[in-house]
């Protein structure tokens, strides 16, 4: 059965498909730039048993565009993986938000699109692109299942104490405000990986989600306990653009004294802060050679990104009273070993202390990378969002 999963970023269109239950990936890329002069597509094919990639500049002028490039080379005469859209059986999404309709993978009819349509002001950038790639696949794979499956869908069953605000209860039943969470494909992955490799099925864990949007959970065995992002993404940890958690009487501050609109404080935090706010650069790679040239703007953002996600680390380990794994995954979670080492510097005590050789190794596949005499093991985890999905949709019952 051939499986292709679509993650639809704001200005990204990932793509990987798969031959299920094998899990074998047949084809994968990204669309880059959506929108912009320089968009381009880079796709990894399997050829001769070992992956080529080639990178082609298309002109992609929405996220449509982009899907109808990706189906032509997957389709092309040539350099095609597949003779015809009727190969593929089911299409797999990620939608952002789900809000309190979804709490597993669905097959996409008409109501299902207009709950995802009603839930555009919950995930602005991101529903509304979802539900577009959604409509373009059906046109493109008239044959196969839609699927969408959501990222706040593991967090759906958060505890109330978790997931609600303390605001009057009228605006959580007339408009829904409550903590969500996101990146909950990711988290799911990853913990279920972490489960696993531990062989440890009710295993206590923190997962930490640290790319360009960052999140911590708190998981117990296969249930998320808390996340760190609540109503929107905005909030919690610090990340590329996003402040993380803020005194919201800042907002209230600026708005009386400056004058800004909504739409403006809307943009600052969510485009304009964190390590960009910081440091004027918003990839951590960039930050981190700054950093070593001894640029102090550039070190203090990453003292105060690492003592944000330990403020997170010492709460969860609370919340789930004990810890038996933390895990680091997304992109800086699992490429930069100076900052897991930050994140884990001092908390020995908590029974967390990493190796520092192993830490240093290249990364190749889930490892621990814990020193032997601490109880909590700390593992790097690559996560796999489009395989999640890939399995995510298969499971669905026929």
């Amino acid at each position: 059965m051939k499986v292709l999963v679509i993650n639809a970023g704001s200005s990204s269109l990932k793509f990987r498909l798969f031959d299920m239950p094998g899990e074998q990936v047949l084809c994968s890329g990204i669309a880059e730039r959506i929108g912009e002069a320089e968009a381009s597509i880079h796709i990894t094919r399997s050829v001769n048993g070992k992956d080529q990639t080639t990178e082609q500049q298309h002109a992609l002028p929405d996220h449509a565009a982009a899907m109808q490039q990706v189906v032509s080379l997957l389709c092309h005469p040539e350099q095609g993986v597949i003779q015809s859209p009727e190969e593929v059986a089911l299409v797999g999404h990620r939608v952002v938000h789900g809000g309190e309709s979804f709490s597993s993978a669905t097959i996409v009819t008409p109501a299902v699109r207009e709950k995802i349509k009603e839930l555009f002001p919950f995930a602005p950038l991101h529903n509304p692109i979802n539900l577009r790639c959604l409509e373009v696949a059906a046109d493109f794979f008239p044959a196969a299942k839609q699927v969408a499956v959501f990222d706040t869908a593991f967090h759906h069953e958060l505890p109330p104490e978790a997931a609600r605000y303390a605001i009057p209860h009228a605006y959580y039943e007339q408009d829904k405000i409550r903590a969500y969470g996101f990146h909950g494909i990711s988290h799911k992955y990853v913990t279920e990986q972490a489960r696993d490799f531990l062989d440890l099925p009710q295993a206590k864990m923190i997962s930490l989600h640290l790319g360009n949007g960052c999140s911590a959970a708190a998981v117990e065995g296969a249930r998320s306990l808390d996340t760190s992002m609540g109503f929107s993404p905005v909030s919690g940890l610090v990340m590329g653009t996003r402040s993380g958690d803020i005194d919201p009487s800042v907002l209230l501050h600026l708005m009386t004294h400056h004058g800004y609109s909504t739409a403006y404080v809307d943009q600052l935090l969510n485009k304009r802060s964190g390590l960009q706010g910081l440091t004027g650069r918003h990839d951590m790679r960039d930050i981190d050679k700054a950093a070593e040239e001894g640029d102090g703007e550039a070190q203090f953002a990453r003292r105060l990104y690492a003592y944000r996600i330990k403020r997170y680390i010492g709460s969860y380990i609370a919340v789930l009273n004990g810890l038996d794994a933390l895990l680091f995954t997304a992109g800086v979670g699992e490429h930069d070993s100076s900052m897991r080492a930050l994140v884990c510097d001092g908390l020995s005590h908590l029974g967390i202390e990493i190796d520092p050789v192993l830490n240093g190794l290249p990364a190749t596949g889930i490892r621990a990378i814990h020193s032997g005499a601490r109880p909590v093991k700390i593992l790097v985890i690559p996560t796999n969002e489009e395989l999640e999905i890939a399995r995510q949709c298969i499971a669905i019952p026929a």
